[in-house]
Protein backbone atom coordinates (compact mmCIF):
# COMPACT_ATOMS: atom_id res chain seq x y z
CA UNK A 1 0.00 0.00 0.00
CA UNK A 2 2.87 2.23 0.75
CA UNK A 3 4.67 1.33 -2.05
CA UNK A 4 1.42 2.14 -4.15
CA UNK A 5 1.52 5.56 -2.55
CA UNK A 6 4.86 6.21 -3.31
CA UNK A 7 4.38 5.79 -6.76
CA UNK A 8 1.45 7.79 -7.20
CA UNK A 9 2.95 10.71 -4.99
CA UNK A 10 6.09 10.49 -7.50
CA UNK A 11 3.73 10.45 -10.77
CA UNK A 12 2.04 13.30 -9.36
CA UNK A 13 5.07 15.14 -8.19
CA UNK A 14 6.86 14.80 -12.12
CA UNK A 15 3.39 15.64 -13.62
CA UNK A 16 3.20 18.59 -11.29
CA UNK A 17 6.52 19.85 -12.21
CA UNK A 18 6.09 19.37 -16.01
CA UNK A 19 3.07 21.54 -15.89
CA UNK A 20 4.68 24.60 -14.31
CA UNK A 21 7.92 24.24 -16.44
CA UNK A 22 5.00 24.50 -19.13
CA UNK A 23 3.28 27.71 -17.78
CA UNK A 24 7.21 29.43 -17.09
CA UNK A 25 7.99 28.20 -20.85
CA UNK A 26 4.50 30.20 -21.91
CA UNK A 27 4.94 33.10 -20.40
CA UNK A 28 8.80 33.57 -20.88
CA UNK A 29 8.15 35.94 -23.47
CA UNK A 30 6.49 38.54 -21.12
CA UNK A 31 9.39 38.67 -18.10
CA UNK A 32 12.75 36.89 -19.75
CA UNK A 33 13.86 40.04 -22.37
CA UNK A 34 14.19 39.82 -26.00
CA UNK A 35 18.02 38.46 -25.33
CA UNK A 36 17.08 35.44 -23.83
CA UNK A 37 13.78 34.50 -25.42
CA UNK A 38 16.62 34.24 -28.21
CA UNK A 39 18.39 32.31 -26.41
CA UNK A 40 15.39 30.04 -25.08
CA UNK A 41 14.13 29.62 -28.62
CA UNK A 42 17.59 28.26 -29.81
CA UNK A 43 17.94 25.67 -26.88
CA UNK A 44 14.16 24.50 -27.88
CA UNK A 45 15.56 23.83 -31.50
CA UNK A 46 18.66 22.04 -30.55
CA UNK A 47 16.81 20.18 -28.15
CA UNK A 48 14.88 19.01 -30.96
CA UNK A 49 17.44 18.38 -33.01
CA UNK A 50 19.42 16.33 -30.92
CA UNK A 51 16.25 14.25 -29.77
CA UNK A 52 15.81 13.44 -33.75
CA UNK A 53 19.42 12.13 -33.87
CA UNK A 54 18.93 10.41 -31.00
CA UNK A 55 16.05 8.26 -32.43
CA UNK A 56 18.24 7.03 -35.12
CA UNK A 57 21.65 7.44 -32.81
CA UNK A 58 20.53 6.19 -29.84
CA UNK A 59 17.31 4.26 -29.94
CA UNK A 60 18.33 2.72 -33.86
CA UNK A 61 22.00 1.99 -33.07
CA UNK A 62 22.72 3.76 -36.52
CA UNK A 63 25.59 6.90 -35.81
CA UNK A 64 24.42 9.05 -38.91
CA UNK A 65 26.77 12.14 -39.46
CA UNK A 66 24.49 13.48 -42.30
CA UNK A 67 21.22 14.62 -40.60
CA UNK A 68 22.40 18.13 -41.35
CA UNK A 69 20.56 17.21 -44.56
CA UNK A 70 16.82 17.18 -43.64
CA UNK A 71 17.46 20.33 -41.56
CA UNK A 72 18.54 21.79 -44.82
CA UNK A 73 16.04 19.97 -46.75
CA UNK A 74 13.24 21.56 -44.81
CA UNK A 75 14.99 25.02 -44.44
CA UNK A 76 14.86 25.30 -48.47
CA UNK A 77 11.68 24.04 -48.95
CA UNK A 78 9.91 26.64 -46.76
CA UNK A 79 11.71 29.15 -48.38
CA UNK A 80 10.88 27.93 -51.75
CA UNK A 81 7.74 27.70 -50.84
CA UNK A 82 7.43 31.30 -49.15
CA UNK A 83 9.06 33.16 -52.19
CA UNK A 84 6.98 35.43 -54.10
CA UNK A 85 6.13 33.54 -57.10
CA UNK A 86 4.49 30.81 -54.37
CA UNK A 87 3.34 32.59 -51.75
CA UNK A 88 2.54 29.84 -49.19
CA UNK A 89 1.52 30.63 -45.93
CA UNK A 90 4.37 29.54 -43.14
CA UNK A 91 2.64 27.15 -41.19
CA UNK A 92 1.33 25.41 -44.36
CA UNK A 93 4.97 24.81 -45.53
CA UNK A 94 6.19 23.12 -42.67
CA UNK A 95 4.50 19.62 -42.65
CA UNK A 96 5.45 19.95 -46.50
CA UNK A 97 9.25 20.36 -44.99
CA UNK A 98 9.26 17.51 -42.72
CA UNK A 99 7.14 14.67 -45.27
CA UNK A 100 9.93 15.87 -47.98
CA UNK A 101 13.12 15.49 -45.78
CA UNK A 102 10.92 11.63 -44.70
CA UNK A 103 10.79 10.67 -47.90
CA UNK A 104 14.52 11.64 -48.78
CA UNK A 105 15.38 9.77 -45.74
CA UNK A 106 13.26 6.40 -46.93
CA UNK A 107 14.76 6.82 -50.39
CA UNK A 108 18.34 7.06 -49.16
CA UNK A 109 17.24 4.71 -45.69
CA UNK A 110 16.82 1.68 -48.19
CA UNK A 111 19.93 0.87 -49.34
CA UNK A 112 22.05 3.23 -46.43
CA UNK A 113 20.50 1.09 -43.77
CA UNK A 114 21.75 -2.58 -45.01
CA UNK A 115 25.06 -0.97 -44.09
CA UNK A 116 26.41 -0.78 -40.35
CA UNK A 117 28.82 1.04 -38.19
CA UNK A 118 31.23 3.36 -39.92
CA UNK A 119 30.03 2.29 -43.22
CA UNK A 120 26.71 3.64 -42.18
CA UNK A 121 28.37 6.60 -41.00
CA UNK A 122 30.40 8.15 -43.87
CA UNK A 123 27.14 7.03 -46.59
CA UNK A 124 25.05 9.09 -44.60
CA UNK A 125 28.07 12.00 -44.52
CA UNK A 126 28.20 11.42 -48.24
CA UNK A 127 24.58 11.79 -48.76
CA UNK A 128 24.58 15.00 -46.79
CA UNK A 129 27.25 16.46 -48.68
CA UNK A 130 25.43 15.84 -51.61
CA UNK A 131 22.51 17.40 -50.34
CA UNK A 132 25.07 20.56 -49.90
CA UNK A 133 26.50 20.20 -53.63
CA UNK A 134 22.98 19.87 -55.03
CA UNK A 135 22.23 23.29 -53.05
CA UNK A 136 25.56 25.29 -54.12
CA UNK A 137 25.01 24.01 -57.77
CA UNK A 138 20.80 24.35 -59.03
CA UNK A 139 19.62 27.97 -59.73
CA UNK A 140 16.21 27.74 -57.91
CA UNK A 141 17.94 27.44 -54.65
CA UNK A 142 20.10 30.74 -55.35
CA UNK A 143 23.68 28.73 -55.15
CA UNK A 144 26.35 30.07 -52.94
CA UNK A 145 24.18 33.59 -52.88
CA UNK A 146 21.13 31.91 -51.08
CA UNK A 147 17.78 32.64 -50.63
CA UNK A 148 15.77 35.61 -48.87
CA UNK A 149 12.86 35.31 -47.08
CA UNK A 150 10.09 37.48 -46.12
CA UNK A 151 10.91 39.44 -42.80
CA UNK A 152 9.17 38.63 -39.36
CA UNK A 153 10.90 40.59 -36.77
CA UNK A 154 8.35 39.14 -33.90
CA UNK A 155 11.01 37.12 -31.19
CA UNK A 156 7.95 36.15 -29.70
CA UNK A 157 6.43 34.54 -32.90
CA UNK A 158 9.64 31.78 -33.63
CA UNK A 159 9.83 31.70 -29.96
CA UNK A 160 6.65 30.11 -29.45
CA UNK A 161 6.38 28.02 -33.40
CA UNK A 162 9.66 26.33 -32.13
CA UNK A 163 8.74 25.86 -28.30
CA UNK A 164 5.66 24.26 -29.99
CA UNK A 165 7.44 22.20 -32.53
CA UNK A 166 10.18 21.06 -29.41
CA UNK A 167 7.13 19.92 -27.27
CA UNK A 168 5.42 18.25 -29.80
CA UNK A 169 8.29 16.05 -31.01
CA UNK A 170 9.00 14.76 -27.65
CA UNK A 171 5.51 14.03 -27.29
CA UNK A 172 5.57 12.07 -30.33
CA UNK A 173 9.32 10.86 -29.50
CA UNK A 174 7.94 9.57 -26.16
CA UNK A 175 4.56 7.61 -27.33
CA UNK A 176 6.60 5.88 -30.49
CA UNK A 177 9.49 5.15 -28.15
CA UNK A 178 8.99 4.92 -24.72
CA UNK A 179 4.89 3.69 -24.83
CA UNK A 180 4.26 1.67 -27.74
CA UNK A 181 5.84 -1.24 -29.43
CA UNK A 182 7.82 0.15 -32.13
CA UNK A 183 9.92 1.27 -29.32
CA UNK A 184 10.12 -1.85 -28.24
CA UNK A 185 10.97 -3.19 -31.70
CA UNK A 186 13.54 -0.58 -32.73
CA UNK A 187 15.36 -1.10 -29.63
CA UNK A 188 15.30 -5.21 -30.01
CA UNK A 189 16.47 -4.53 -33.74
CA UNK A 190 19.02 -2.22 -31.77
CA UNK A 191 20.07 -4.44 -29.39
CA UNK A 192 20.64 -7.84 -31.83
CA UNK A 193 19.04 -7.55 -35.29
CA UNK A 194 19.00 -11.38 -36.00
CA UNK A 195 17.14 -12.06 -32.74
CA UNK A 196 14.98 -9.55 -33.76
CA UNK A 197 14.30 -11.24 -36.91
CA UNK A 198 13.71 -14.52 -35.91
CA UNK A 199 10.69 -12.92 -33.43
CA UNK A 200 9.13 -12.19 -36.47
CA UNK A 201 10.20 -8.00 -36.78
CA UNK A 202 10.26 -6.49 -39.93
CA UNK A 203 13.66 -4.86 -38.53
CA UNK A 204 14.14 -3.04 -43.03
CA UNK A 205 10.49 -1.48 -41.64
CA UNK A 206 11.32 -0.57 -38.33
CA UNK A 207 14.56 0.78 -39.35
CA UNK A 208 13.05 3.11 -42.37
CA UNK A 209 10.38 3.70 -40.25
CA UNK A 210 13.03 5.37 -37.57
CA UNK A 211 15.08 6.56 -40.12
CA UNK A 212 11.88 8.89 -41.37
CA UNK A 213 10.94 10.31 -37.93
CA UNK A 214 14.37 11.20 -37.30
CA UNK A 215 13.89 13.15 -40.52
CA UNK A 216 11.09 14.71 -40.48
CA UNK A 217 11.11 16.39 -37.01
CA UNK A 218 14.50 18.08 -38.45
CA UNK A 219 12.30 19.70 -41.95
CA UNK A 220 10.20 21.31 -39.82
CA UNK A 221 12.81 22.83 -37.77
CA UNK A 222 14.83 23.78 -40.74
CA UNK A 223 11.36 25.30 -42.13
CA UNK A 224 11.38 27.40 -38.87
CA UNK A 225 14.95 28.37 -38.69
CA UNK A 226 14.93 29.57 -42.09
CA UNK A 227 11.85 32.38 -41.67
CA UNK A 228 13.56 32.79 -38.12
CA UNK A 229 17.14 34.42 -40.01
CA UNK A 230 15.16 35.67 -43.33
CA UNK A 231 18.56 34.39 -44.87
CA UNK A 232 19.78 30.74 -46.06
CA UNK A 233 22.89 29.36 -47.98
CA UNK A 234 24.21 26.16 -47.90
CA UNK A 235 26.81 27.25 -45.49
CA UNK A 236 24.05 28.29 -42.56
CA UNK A 237 21.59 25.20 -42.74
CA UNK A 238 24.05 22.05 -44.48
CA UNK A 239 27.03 22.74 -42.63
CA UNK A 240 28.23 19.60 -40.69
CA UNK A 241 29.24 20.89 -37.57
CA UNK A 242 25.34 21.41 -37.30
CA UNK A 243 24.95 17.21 -37.09
CA UNK A 244 28.46 17.28 -35.08
CA UNK A 245 26.69 19.26 -32.53
CA UNK A 246 23.47 16.96 -32.23
CA UNK A 247 25.79 13.72 -32.01
CA UNK A 248 28.03 15.57 -29.12
CA UNK A 249 24.93 16.66 -27.12
CA UNK A 250 23.27 13.62 -27.68
CA UNK A 251 25.83 12.05 -26.25
CA UNK A 252 26.65 14.29 -23.06
CA UNK A 253 22.75 14.45 -22.58
CA UNK A 254 22.32 10.38 -22.68
CA UNK A 255 22.05 8.00 -25.80
CA UNK A 256 18.58 6.24 -26.28
CA UNK A 257 17.54 8.35 -23.29
CA UNK A 258 14.04 10.55 -23.93
CA UNK A 259 15.52 13.43 -21.41
CA UNK A 260 19.11 13.00 -22.81
CA UNK A 261 18.65 15.83 -25.86
CA UNK A 262 16.99 18.40 -23.86
CA UNK A 263 19.75 18.06 -20.98
CA UNK A 264 22.90 18.05 -23.43
CA UNK A 265 20.95 20.26 -25.80
CA UNK A 266 20.36 22.92 -22.95
CA UNK A 267 23.53 22.91 -20.92
CA UNK A 268 25.81 22.48 -24.23
CA UNK A 269 23.85 25.58 -26.19
CA UNK A 270 23.76 27.82 -22.86
CA UNK A 271 28.14 27.65 -22.69
CA UNK A 272 28.50 27.82 -26.51
CA UNK A 273 26.61 31.14 -26.39
CA UNK A 274 28.56 32.49 -23.35
CA UNK A 275 31.80 31.73 -24.51
CA UNK A 276 30.62 33.52 -27.48
CA UNK A 277 29.60 36.61 -25.71
CA UNK A 278 32.47 36.54 -23.72
CA UNK A 279 35.01 36.43 -26.45
CA UNK A 280 33.53 36.86 -29.64
CA UNK A 281 33.81 33.23 -31.13
CA UNK A 282 33.22 29.93 -30.23
CA UNK A 283 37.41 28.43 -30.12
CA UNK A 284 37.59 28.14 -26.73
CA UNK A 285 33.77 26.68 -26.34
CA UNK A 286 35.23 23.69 -28.56
CA UNK A 287 38.01 22.85 -25.87
CA UNK A 288 35.31 22.45 -23.06
CA UNK A 289 33.29 20.39 -25.26
CA UNK A 290 35.98 18.11 -25.71
CA UNK A 291 37.08 18.10 -21.95
CA UNK A 292 33.36 17.67 -21.14
CA UNK A 293 32.85 14.80 -23.45
CA UNK A 294 35.67 12.96 -21.91
CA UNK A 295 34.52 13.50 -18.15
CA UNK A 296 31.25 11.74 -19.48
CA UNK A 297 32.68 8.91 -21.18
CA UNK A 298 34.78 8.50 -18.51
CA UNK A 299 32.81 8.37 -15.07
CA UNK A 300 28.90 8.99 -16.97
CA UNK A 301 28.80 7.07 -19.96
CA UNK A 302 25.29 6.59 -20.26
CA UNK A 303 24.72 10.56 -19.99
CA UNK A 304 23.73 13.18 -17.43
CA UNK A 305 20.36 12.09 -16.72
CA UNK A 306 21.96 8.83 -15.37
CA UNK A 307 22.58 11.30 -12.59
CA UNK A 308 18.86 11.34 -11.98
CA UNK A 309 18.06 7.87 -12.23
CA UNK A 310 20.34 7.41 -8.97
CA UNK A 311 17.76 6.85 -6.94
CA UNK A 312 16.15 3.89 -8.97
CA UNK A 313 19.07 2.11 -9.59
CA UNK A 314 20.31 2.40 -5.62
CA UNK A 315 16.64 0.45 -4.74
CA UNK A 316 17.61 -2.22 -7.60
CA UNK A 317 20.69 -2.81 -5.59
CA UNK A 318 19.68 -3.09 -2.18
CA UNK A 319 16.78 -5.87 -4.28
CA UNK A 320 19.77 -7.80 -5.68
CA UNK A 321 21.82 -7.87 -2.43
CA UNK A 322 18.30 -9.23 -0.48
CA UNK A 323 18.09 -11.83 -3.13
CA UNK A 324 21.88 -12.27 -3.26
CA UNK A 325 22.55 -13.56 0.87
CA UNK A 326 21.80 -17.22 1.29
CA UNK A 327 19.01 -17.90 4.09
CA UNK A 328 18.89 -14.63 5.01
CA UNK A 329 15.71 -12.89 6.32
CA UNK A 330 13.89 -10.27 4.48
CA UNK A 331 14.93 -8.19 7.53
CA UNK A 332 18.62 -8.76 7.77
CA UNK A 333 19.55 -6.93 4.91
CA UNK A 334 18.63 -3.30 5.34
CA UNK A 335 15.98 -1.45 3.52
CA UNK A 336 15.90 1.72 2.69
CA UNK A 337 12.78 2.11 1.79
CA UNK A 338 11.40 1.22 4.95
CA UNK A 339 14.11 3.44 6.94
CA UNK A 340 12.51 6.36 5.09
CA UNK A 341 8.52 5.51 6.17
CA UNK A 342 9.55 4.55 9.81
CA UNK A 343 11.53 8.11 9.91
Amino acid sequence: MSRALQMISSRSGRVTSLVLLLLLLVSFPSWGGDYWTRIITGVAMWAALTLSWNVIGGYGGYISFGHVAFFGIGAYTTALLMKPGAGWNFFATLPVAGLLAAAVAVIVGWPVLKLRGAYFAIATWAMAEAVAQIANGVGFTGGSSGMSLPINASTSFFYYAMLVACVLSFGLCYFLLERSRFGYRLKAVRDHEVAAESFGINTTAVKLQAFALSAFIPGVLGGIFAYWITFINPASVLDGSLTDQMVVMALVGGLGRIAGPAVGAALLYLINQQFLAAFGNTTSYIAVVGVLVALIVLFRPDGLVSIFARGRQTRLVWQLLRRAVPGAEPSSVPNPDKTKEHA
